[in-house]
């Protein structure tokens, strides 16, 4: 928090101290602060901030060094300086040095480009600066500050109401409780509890109705939330793809430790020298784990969430790419994903059906003079004004009662202009208003509202419905003048009539959702509006509707409904609770759910979803909670997110799944190399050095192409598959190792020096070679490789070939130039390797 300005000074219980105090305490007032105090105060508490934490560069690159793998390294080099061993060191710590360096690099250019991405999705917030409304950064909010808030925003710090009207929020995140509460201006008790502070607000919280200003008393982590954050760390829950990374990490571990324990064991027992069996042991341990998986991952990432965004995609979570790959269920709403979202007023009419000017123009005051959520319905009614040649109308507004989610329906109170009397408006859903009514008509010649009377406009709001066009009804009261009015006031009123809106099918919806049953994504409507109009466009879209109603889905029991979510497609009169539990009980029965929405209705089916999906003009709560959000609110768009999704999955698993068999075979090979040479297969330092020289061309997969088989369905982890992938294959591989083995010694003689100069030089292009192999479930040649990753490996083939003839550098790492024919055999041997993992592939696959 900033200092405060003011003498007095902040109290500790600030929500217990009158409005004039916070004002001089924070060193504001109602017009909020000016816009150079507001810099002021912002410059201060980014001072602060940099103070407290580390600079992200220095933090990333310490992350490097946190590998346990590495500080065995080091440790493995500090041996080596204590005995002597100072080319074995340096060598060990230039690597060391390389390959931490590389993965800082390339998770820093990832990191970079993904925070450039989501600086487009920043939060924003309506301040009062120098009296003026003013839209800044919610980071740069500063105590002091005056917000103001209405339906749909998120609450951006702790502060105090100045002004609030029907004010309601949400803060389940801070106290638990279920439903919106009401906040007031006002004092609260200095021991009042969280929940029980009832003229403030706090950060994490998101408003439901109604408007208000707040002055900001805390922000930051000084915040309830804040502080509550620190004492339990900043930890998101673990995705499936984290959890499969997770266990694919505890299968290396006990491979690791037993093929360590054995060579180790081996060597000690066969004589051989303590510290360089140790440090052979270290190195092989490390060459079978891929050390830059974390680099693979993040790069892998970041170029999803680049690639994505090309496509108007954008990512607030880099964890959201793996799982919208693993989606296999998509939630959405109807309203502008299978419809345009543009909507129309086709014909305002009374109860009859014939078309009215008065229920016009009653509907009109109420759109205008509505202060709360911005919406397609009213901004149709005012657009619908204007090309009627309708003036606004310019009565005195005296009240408004805002929308919610309970009453689902919105009253605006008026004055007349010949009378003392106030006007009352109610417009919304159509059961809600009809609640309200016990008369029908108009004027002088309303009637009572009888059972046949409430039976025959039902009927037609169901034929309207299955017509496709959703319909509001509008209710009036005229009541003696007062200055409040509350929900008490939307009884015994009259119904008007009826408001009619068209909303046409998006073009070409219906390939779109084909497209997604294709890649085995089912689609299921969840909609606030009626059954027969969500009925109306399932069929409109292909989809043969299975529906249940909100009423329905209120008496169905957990388990009931976790059958329910499974065999019906069509979820119509939904409310938010409804919503979130449809999501989860589809989660029940193992479906990975992506949830699309954009309404504060939306915001906690979006937070339970594994991907939640909002769109850049939702409303903040609904944004903030989404895991991506879309450019263009378009369903094509998000498959094809789907589709980038599952080839980011696609090439993570690439590299798991090639490095660890290739790596797994040479292990393998020099474990049992060391039980009958009489020398050890190659040196730590070489081992080290194959490890990272075949890593480099790894890094490029982050970028593979995929081909499109691989992305028709959605990927899961499959621990057991990779474990049987890594034996396989790995197996291929020690065969020819041991073929390589057999030649050199048999046939050419080798010395150590031979020996390890031609199995390194072998080992490294046998590493590069499977690459192109494995990458693909395709025949080799019928898949074509991204040019980056073709460049890199050519480059690292030319090394592979050139390095033992580069006089000092190969002494260092204890190589030496190979005769032709040792060269060529090796060679040969490479390609017969190839061709052998390609048929093993086939058979395995087939």
């Amino acid at each position: 928090m900033t200092e405060p300005k003011g003498a007095a000074g902040l109290p500790e219980a600030w929500w217990s101290a009158d409005l004039d105090r916070m004002f001089a305490a924070t060193g504001s007032s109602a017009r909020g602060l000016s816009e150079a105090e507001a810099i002021r105060r912002l410059a201060l508490a980014a001072k602060r901030r940099g103070r407290r934490r580390g600079h992200g560069v220095a933090a990333l690159l310490w992350r490097q060094y946190e590998s346990p793998l590495v500080l065995i390294l080091v440790l493995a080099a500090v041996v080596s300086v204590i005995v002597g061993e100072w080319t074995e060191a340096a060598i060990i710590l230039a690597i060391v040095a390389g390959s931490t360096l590389l993965g800082f690099a390339q998770e820093y250019k990832a990191a970079r480009a993904v925070a450039q991405l989501q600086e487009r999705l920043a939060l924003t917030v309506a301040v009062l600066r120098d009296g003026a409304v003013a839209t800044v950064p919610a980071e740069a909010v500063v105590a002091g500050d005056v917000v103001v808030l209405s339906a749909g925003n998120l609450v951006p710090a702790d502060g105090v109401l100045c002004e609030a009207r029907d004010f309601l929020v949400s803060q389940a995140a801070l106290t638990g409780e279920s439903f919106p509460v009401e906040k007031r201006v006002g004092v609260s008790a200095p021991d009042a509890p969280l929940a029980g502070r009832d003229n403030a607000v706090f950060l994490g919280t998101s408003v439901r109705s109604g408007t208000a200003r707040m002055l900001v008393a805390v922000t930051g982590a000084g915040t309830a939330y804040g502080k509550i954050e620190e004492r339990i760390g900043e930890s998101d829950p673990e995705t499936d793809f984290e959890r499969g990374i997770r266990r694919f990490g505890s299968l290396l571990m006990r491979v690791m430790m037993v093929i360590v324990t054995v060579v180790l064991s081996a060597n000690l027992v066969l004589g051989r020298p303590v510290i360089d069996s140790l440090l052979f042991s270290v190195a092989l341990a490390v060459g079978l784990t891929p050390e830059l998986l974390p680099a693979i991952v993040s790069v892998t990432m970041a170029e999803g969430a680049r690639r994505m965004a090309r496509g108007g995609v954008l990512v607030r979570r880099s964890s959201a790419i793996e799982n919208l790959g693993t989606v296999d269920i998509l939630c959405t709403d109807k309203t502008g994903t299978l419809t345009s979202g543009q909507m129309a007023l086709q014909a305002a009419t009374d109860p009859s059906g014939a078309e009215s000017a008065e229920v016009f123009g009653h509907a009109l005051v109420n759109a205008h003079f509505e202060t709360g959520i911005e919406n397609p319905l009213d901004m149709a009614i005012v657009a619908a004004a204007a090309a009627r040649g309708v003036p606004l109308p310019e009565r005195g507004k005296i009240d408004e009662i805002p929308y919610d989610f309970q009453r689902k329906r919105l009253t605006v109170v008026v004055d007349l202009p010949e009378s003392d009397d106030h006007l009352v408006v109610t417009k919304g859903a159509f059961d809600t208003v009809l609640s309200c009514c016990d008369r029908i008509g108009a004027g002088a010649g309303t009637l009572p509202l009888g059972g046949d009377e409430r039976a025959r406009l039902a009927d037609f709001v169901a034929r309207k419905g299955a017509e496709g066009i959703r319909v509001l009804a509008v209710a009036t009261r005229v009541l003696p003048p007062r200055a409040r009015y509350d929900v008490a006031d939307e009884t015994a009123m009259t119904f008007a009539g009826f408001l009619l809106f068209a909303d046409p099918l998006k073009e070409g919806i219906g390939e779109t959702l084909d497209a997604l049953r294709k890649l085995g994504i089912g689609v299921k409507i969840i909609t606030g509006d009626n059954r027969h109009v969500a009925e109306h466009v399932a069929r409109a879209v292909g989809l043969e509707p299975r529906m249940i109603a909100g009423a329905d889905l209120q008496r169905a029991g957990d388990e009931a409904l976790w059958h329910l979510a499974k065999e019906c497609n069509v979820f119509a009169e939904a409310d938010p609770q409804q919503k979130e539990r449809i999501v989860r009980a589809l989660q029940k029965r193992g479906h990975s759910v992506a949830y699309m929405g954009d309404g504060i209705n939306d915001a906690p089916a979006l937070q339970h979803a594994d991907v939640g999906i909002s769109v850049q003009e939702a409303v903040d709560v609904a944004r903030e909670s989404a895991d991506i959000v879309l450019l263009q609110r378009d369903l094509d768009v998000l498959r094809q997110g789907i589709v980038d999704g599952r080839q980011t999955f696609a090439n993570t698993l690439k590299y798991i799944s090639i490095t660890t068999s290739a790596n797994f075979g040479n292990m393998i090979s020099m474990a049992v190399g060391t039980l009958f040479l009489p020398f050890l297969p190659l040196t730590a330092a070489q081992i080290l050095l194959n490890n990272f020289l075949s890593d480099i061309p790894s890094l490029s997969l982050a970028g593979d192409r995929v081909d499109p088989e691989a992305v028709e369905h959605a990927p899961r982890w499959d621990i057991a598959a990779i474990r049987n992938y890594m034996v396989i294959f790995g197996m291929v591989s020690t065969l020819f190792d041991l073929l390589t083995f057999a030649v050199l010694l048999r046939v050419f003689h080798a010395d150590a020096g031979m020996f390890q100069t031609a199995w390194f030089t072998i080992s490294l292009l046998t590493e590069l070679v499977v690459v192109f192999v494995l990458r693909t479930r395709r025949a080799l040649w019928n898949s074509r490789p991204a040019r980056v990753l073709v460049l890199a490996s050519l480059a690292m083939f030319a090394v592979a070939l050139v390095l033992p003839s580069l006089g000092p550098v190969a002494r260092a790492v204890g190589l030496s130039p190979l005769p032709l024919p040792v060269l060529a055999s090796g060679i040969g041997i490479v390609l017969c390797y190839a061709l052998a993992t390609e048929a093993v592939k086939r058979r395995l696959l087939r």
